[in-house]
């Protein structure tokens, strides 16, 4: 398990690395096996703009599960409705190393359909 914990650091490493160069906005997602998170962020991480969770109430309300694909969903139109209000409409997809199906691909497609470009 830890094997496979430090597998995805390396990716996410490299692509951080990547993302930092390119000078956008990143947004950074991370998955428990409880709940979804996403951020938008300078390049460089310095700065949060706009964050949303499974945690927040009112993100989780209405949902069955803060754990399935609904809530990435969820969690997709409230980051891309925060990060849009605060004047990013464009961002890097920072997906932390982990493999782009189910959640983290639900995430990302809520936040196009939302406006987000990546």
């Amino acid at each position: 398990m830890k094997d496979k914990n430090i597998a995805r650091l390396r990716r996410a490493r490299k692509t951080r690395a990547r993302i930092a160069r390119g000078e956008k906005p990143r947004l950074s997602i991370f998955r428990s096996g409880r709940h979804i998170y996403a951020q938008v962020m300078t390049a460089t991480g310095d700065r949060t703009i706009a964050t949303a969770s499974t945690v927040q109430s009112n993100v989780s309300e209405g949902l069955k599960s803060t754990s399935n694909r609904d809530a990435a969903v969820a969690v997709g139109k409230s980051i891309a409705e925060r990060a849009l209000a605060e004047g990013v409409n464009e961002v890097a997809f920072d997906r932390s190393g982990f493999k782009y199906h189910g959640r983290v691909k639900s995430l990302a497609d809520a936040a196009r359909e939302a406006g987000l470009k990546f």
